[in-house]
């Protein structure tokens, strides 16, 4: 079930939490992605506040919000890069994407399958997929004060598993959010030291997403028509037939 899109704005661009989860998610994502001059990079979901990064130096980018969340302009101020998309079909080419972002789109999608079938027709050959999911056994997860409290959370395994199964190739993984989801002004003011002890303590008890980072898997055809037509060569004088006894040469 999607949050609506009204929820997920005020989220992150009213609260003190919203932005310390803009900030710390954002931050990985460029470590990931530090250069996409003259790329294709769209995301999917409520992926605007990770996507701002990109608008400079990108060949274009796109932020594709699915129909039962809702869509409203993106960025603010600037010209619109926003696009209401239905869940699993969405008006972009076959090959079309260099890098895509997946968050509040996955957990929150009602066919799971299609949505993966349609990532895997869009991204590029060489292209690349970030999924960000509510970690199954972090705290976020259990509490519904933030939006990663709705939606279908993962562990690490089962979202690698899921994405491999659609021919996705997992590259690196990542966490982020250790932060307790609370806005109690004590947990605001010390989020970076949160930041910065998760990092030494394992994904499964502090994350409070996971973050998947996949290259779409292309499988080279088994059999090739070169290798079946030289497999039986012909031969030039196949079917004339030889005459009988010794050469003749000279003048007739």
């Amino acid at each position: 079930m999607h949050l609506d899109v009204v929820d997920l704005h005020s989220f992150y661009y009213r609260t003190k939490l919203g932005r310390i989860a803009q900030r710390a998610l954002r931050e990985k994502i460029i470590a990931k992605w530090p250069d996409t001059k003259g790329q294709t990079v769209a995301g999917f979901g409520f992926a605007g506040p990770m996507l701002r990064p990109f608008l400079q130096g990108s060949r274009r980018v796109m932020n594709l919000m699915p129909g039962p969340q809702g869509v409203m302009p993106w960025p603010d101020g600037m010209a619109n890069h926003s696009v209401l998309v239905e869940e699993t079909q969405w008006p972009i080419k076959t090959g079309a994407l260099d890098r895509l972002i997946v968050l509040h789109g996955l957990d929150t999608c009602e066919n799971p399958t299609a949505l993966l079938d349609e990532i895997w027709r869009v991204l590029g050959p060489g292209g690349r997929a970030l999924f960000v999911v509510p970690n199954r056994s972090g705290i976020w997860a259990r509490r519904d004060v933030t939006p990663f409290g709705y939606g279908s959370p993962y562990s690490l395994n089962q979202l690698e598993t899921q994405l491999q199964k659609h021919r996705f190739l997992p590259l690196q993984h990542a966490s982020a959010l250790f932060t307790p989801p609370s806005h109690r002004p004590f947990f605001i003011r010390s989020a970076p030291l949160w930041e910065r002890i998760g990092h030494h303590m394992p994904i499964a008890i502090a994350a409070g997403v996971i973050m998947v980072e996949v290259t779409k898997q292309v499988h080279a055809p088994t059999h090739s028509g070169i290798g079946e037509a030289v497999r039986r060569p012909l031969n030039v004088l196949e079917g004339i037939a030889k005459p009988a006894g010794k050469p003749v040469s000279g003048r007739m």
